[in-house]
Parts: structure tokens; sequence; C-alpha cells
């Protein structure tokens, strides 16, 4: 696995029916690619990801909240119990060469902050955008599609390691 290039899928534990299906096509052109898909493990966006990657025979790591490893989501194969809470969030981004936001709330907007603190790319999927003194930030680079998130995903994340 030291080759494949590792994706985080960040998202709402609840989102809309669009942001699944957006989420689970991640997850399926991640596989198709040969990335691994790390998130928080548990349902809503980080669920339907897995759901698209095990689907293509994709691997599908989980890095949960609490101390139970049984409360990852069905399409988790590797699931990390950390006991740590929403403070895991800086796992999930620091995993990854890149960084994939599905619409999410308060705690995606967490791991966006971390994942751009730590020099990771973040690619927006219907997420958030940061503005600074009125100006858009332009720090999230924004995808119109999966297929176009995973493709700057992978590209940024070999940037990355070549640094």
């Amino acid at each position: 696995m030291a080759d494949k290039k590792t994706i985080a899928v960040i998202g709402g534990g609840q989102c809309t029916k669009k942001e699944a299906g957006l989420a689970e096509e991640v997850g399926k052109e991640l596989a198709k690619r040969g990335a691994i898909l790390v998130c928080g493990g548990l349902g809503g966006v980080m669920e339907a990801a897995c759901r698209g990657a095990s689907a293509e025979g994709g691997t599908t790591i989980g890095i949960l909240p609490g101390d139970d490893s049984r409360a990852a989501n069905p399409h988790v194969q590797i699931p990390i119990a950390t006991g740590m809470g929403y403070a895991r969030n800086i796992a999930v981004v620091r995993s990854a060469g890149a960084v994939i936001a599905v619409g999410g709330s308060y705690g995606t907007l967490s791991e966006i902050s971390y994942a751009l603190q730590g020099g990771t790319p973040v690619i927006g999927l219907g997420t958030w955008t940061i503005s600074r003194n009125g100006k858009e930030d332009g720090a999230i680079i924004p995808a119109q599609s999966p297929a176009e998130a995973v493709d700057k995903a992978l590209k940024l994340a070999s940037k990355k390691r070549e640094k």
C-alpha cells in the first residue's frame, strides 16, 4: 500500500441525498484509480464514500471518534478507534495527501482548517468557501463533479509527496 495515494473524504455525518450521491461517486472514482480512502468512519458522507469505494474493490479506512471499532459504518474495512472525539479530525486529514470535502457542517469546516494549516490541499464539492476581508480566499479548490474532484486530489497529492 505504500505506493498508493491516500485521499481523505470529509463531510457531514448526516447529509442530503445529493451529497450522498456525490460522495459515493467520489469513493468509486478513488477506488477505480487505486487510491486509499480515509474518513471519519461514521455515517452520511463518510458512509456513502466508503460504500462507493467498496463497491469498486477499494480500500477504506475509518478513523473513529470513539473507543469501539464496531461503531464504523459497514463499508469501512480498516476501523481505527481513537477515543479522541472531534480531535480525531486532525488524524483524518493528516493521514491524506489531499482532502475532498463534500457538503458538511462545522465539523467539516474544522477538518478543512486542519488540512489547510498542515499544507494538505482541499478540494471542495458543494462545501464551504472561505473569505478574508470580504474577498474569497481561494484556499479550497472548487470542483464541479466527483471525477474532477478526484482528478485534482490525486494530482495535488502527488505534488505534496514530492516536497
